[in-house]
């Protein structure tokens, strides 16, 4: 009879073992890249869900696997951009000057140090005052996708398989242009007490978006974040959000994990700078199964 060869007599060792098989699963794989760009909104009205860690990291994964990806950083704070590692409290070309000016999406794109395949529309503090300026402009709604829409159709745009917009944690004007622009909507949920609160609105609002301002969109992917393998509350919570979004819901389950918040302060997602952790093989088979399921749209 033979034996693993790995030593699982303890806890940890059995951890050790199976994070080592995950990441020769993770060497081997390979990633469809998909027919057309899909346009995803990163979303969730309640905040410290892990929804800028999430987009930037499931970006990062997926081009290190080889897609190009664009990541808009909606956000005012600007977070995305840091974990990516661009400048964006300079003189920049912003996304602001995109959705309230008229500057082409192509002038605000920069390159991430990271990768030459991940790209970053970056946020800067000129967009927190953006919501108030946008309620007098006209097609206020749909800024954000007829700026993408001329991007994508461009022979700049021509070549990117996914763009990612990370929105602010709330629904105003920045957040309705998140979704008028995109086809998906992927939702963070932490594995922690009052995690389906709030889901049932933003479920609501998709609604009204797809039934006023966008037919395409969807909720595609629910991921689970910050998930504690020793408390029974966190496994009480992944059976809570599977048996009410089944087909929605990633196997992968993300950690928490001090490697995944060390590296936005390195202006690096975790895939970059600890590509091994548990965090960023997490993130990497959550890109995975994002690519494959969606393949064949």
């Amino acid at each position: 009879m033979s034996q693993s060869p790995f030593d699982t007599s303890t806890p940890l060792a059995s951890e050790l073992a199976d994070l080592t098989q995950r990441r020769a699963a993770l060497a081997r794989a390979v990633v469809p890249k998909p027919a057309h760009t899909r346009v995803i909104t990163v979303a969730n009205q309640k905040g410290g869900v892990g929804k800028t860690t999430t987009a930037v990291n499931i970006a990062g994964s997926l081009a290190r696997f080889g897609s190009t990806v664009l990541v808009i950083d909606l956000d005012p704070q600007g977070n995305a951009s840091t974990a990516l590692g661009i400048d964006h409290h300079g003189d920049i070309t912003s996304i602001y000057d995109v959705i309230v000016g008229v500057t082409p999406l192509a002038e605000a794109i920069q390159v991430s140090p990271e990768n030459p395949k991940l790209l970053c529309a970056p946020s800067n503090l000129d967009l927190a005052g953006a919501e108030i300026e946008l309620v007098s402009m006209a097609a206020r709604e749909y800024r954000l996708q007829r700026a993408l829409h001329a991007f994508l159709d461009s022979p700049a745009g021509a070549g990117v398989d996914y763009v990612f917009i990370d929105c602010p944690p709330s629904l105003g004007l920045l957040t309705i242009n998140a979704f008028v622009a995109a086809t998906e909507v992927l939702l963070p949920i932490q594995c922690e007490y009052y995690a389906l609160e709030g889901v049932s609105q933003l479920v609501s609002n998709i609604e009204l978006i797809r039934g006023h301002l966008n037919p395409d969109l969807r909720l595609s992917t629910i991921v689970l974040t910050m998930f504690d393998a020793r408390t029974n509350l966190a496994h009480q919570v992944v059976s809570d959000v599977r048996s009410h979004f089944p087909s929605e819901t990633l196997t992968a389950l993300i950690p928490r994990s001090v490697r995944v918040s060390e590296a936005p302060s390195y202006g690096q997602t975790v895939i970059e700078y600890d590509q091994s952790s548990p965090g960023a093989v997490a993130y990497q088979e959550a890109a995975v199964e994002i690519a494959n399921r969606g393949a064949t749209t």
